[in-house]
């Protein structure tokens, strides 16, 4: 796989210009429908070539003083122009998507330029995420239905006093949690363990909306293919370990049905230097789920992963009826 990176920052580019064609567009809008902007801006231009004048004169002694008046008065436009744009709500300046880099894709800071999340995030979701792409935009917490859960308590069958609906709606305030205290490194990571269609994958996804909105990266995928890319990277490719090492330094790494990948020691191996790994480096953070039942993940998994999990991780338990099929017989029924 091609890294084409600078294809990305071209349309960064493209991106920027859009933004600033269109804010230029609006403002030609707004200064014609409000022409005291225009007289507002002149003035203040007039004002600012006459200070500069002022300036050149080293021998002046009155210079500090008349420079000073002129900014006062350049103060008091601003001011009014100001007023004008708060009173009729007017947005002067382009609407770029991230706010942080302006749509550059980079910020720089003390001289130094890094990469910005925003450009971080869509490199990962071009090559990494791509499967998962149109499930990150639709499942969000505004179409969390908890009404698709049943009231009824089973603790013989879920081996819980909680019904399945007391039980999903533990588990989206513990997801709240997290993502509220994301960045703080005393944050634990998050295992989900329920049967298939119980609700782990939607609320991984809404988590994974959440932790992008608020400027991080998110790398999800799920553990076949994400050990399989490992491996491809790792021993047959050589050269390019830009997966691995997104791995172990993205912020948020979503692990998904960790149990339906093909198992070895080989592999076990490097999936307890993953998880060991970004445990070590508490800024990142990781969620797992999986199918499996905790007895089958403790038969299935070494001590060493084993251990993590219990001391590294919140595990959340998901139980009841298979939501998806239910929403395919409620969908067929209408």
């Amino acid at each position: 796989m091609n890294y084409d990176v600078a294809t990305i920052k071209r349309e960064y580019e493209q991106k920027r210009i859009n933004a600033i064609n269109l804010n230029q567009e609006a403002k030609e809008l707004i200064y014609k429908e409000n022409p005291k902007l225009i007289e507002i801006e002149r003035e203040i231009r007039a004002l600012g070539i006459e200070a500069s004048k002022c300036a050149l004169f080293p021998n002046d002694e009155k210079k500090k003083e008349r420079i000073a008046v002129l900014f006062e008065k350049i103060d008091t436009l601003k001011s009014q122009e100001d007023e004008i744009i708060k009173k009729n709500k007017l947005i002067l300046t382009p609407k770029f998507e991230c706010s942080k880099c302006n749509d550059t894709g980079y910020i720089t800071s003390d001289g130094k330029s890094t990469m910005c999340s925003c450009m971080k995030q869509r490199i990962i979701n071009e090559y990494y995420n791509k499967s998962n792409l149109n499930r990150l935009s639709q499942e969000k917490f505004d179409n969390f239905d908890e009404s698709f859960y049943s009231d009824t308590a089973n603790k013989e069958k879920y081996n819980s006093k909680l019904s399945p609906r007391e039980n999903i709606i533990k588990n989206k305030e513990i997801a709240k949690a997290f993502i509220k205290d994301f960045e703080d490194e005393s944050t634990k990571n998050l295992l989900f363990i329920g049967t298939a269609g119980t609700g782990k994958t939607f609320l991984s996804s809404c988590i994974a909306n959440e932790v992008i909105s608020k400027g991080h990266t998110v790398l999800y995928q799920t553990a076949p293919i994400l050990l399989d890319s490992i491996f491809k990277y790792k021993y047959k490719d050589g050269e390019n370990n830009r997966l691995y090492d997104d791995l172990f330094n993205v912020d948020l790494l979503i692990i998904d049905d960790l149990g339906t990948e093909n198992t070895s020691a080989a592999k076990f191996s490097e999936l307890f230097s993953l998880i060991n790994s970004r445990i070590l480096n508490p800024k990142t953070k990781t969620i797992i789920s999986s199918n499996l039942t905790w007895n089958q993940l403790s038969k299935t998994y070494d001590d060493r992963i084993i251990s993590r999990l219990i001391g590294y991780y919140d595990i959340c338990m998901f139980f009841g009826n298979d939501i998806r099929l239910k929403k395919v017989k409620d969908s067929q029924s209408k």
